[in-house]
């Protein structure tokens, strides 16, 4: 994996013009109170994690499954990942939420290997040339 001068492995950032998630936090490191969400515009995606908008605060380091949205597209991706960071949106009630996919792979809590080709595939029509940022993400076979 090509690593940037931070040490971070890097992935580009994309676009997915009307994509929206649906989520379960599926365990809190404060509690094991479920929360759920519908239909939260996603702002950002990539190979290792997305950066969506939601109407509650999530818990930093929350175990979460996303159940992604793709207009055109008949089934939902669905992937698992770690709440990350979260910053309140100024003068609104919303929040943007950043997530980072859990590996893929085949081993118990990882994600379907076959999830990471139609990310990729995602990427190559959205991924606007000249416009990226990175992200890290982790592949364990």
């Amino acid at each position: 994996m090509e690593e940037n001068e931070s040490g971070r492995r890097t992935c580009k950032r994309f676009e997915i013009p009307g994509a929206a998630v649906s989520f379960t936090i599926i365990k809190s490191p404060s509690s094991n109170k479920k929360h759920e969400e519908e239909f939260c515009p996603i702002l950002d995606i990539s190979r290792g994690g997305l950066k969506f908008t939601g109407s509650k605060p999530i818990e930093i380091n929350s175990d979460i499954t996303l159940k992604i949205s793709i207009p055109g597209e008949t089934i939902p991706l669905i992937l698992n990942g770690k709440v990350l960071w979260l910053s309140a949106i100024e003068g609104q009630d919303k929040y943007q939420i950043g997530v980072q996919f859990n590996p893929y792979g085949e081993k118990e809590g990882q994600n379907y290997p076959g999830n990471l080709v139609k990310v990729i595939a995602l990427e190559q029509i959205f991924l606007t040339p000249g416009k990226t940022e990175t992200g890290k993400y982790e592949i364990d076979g």
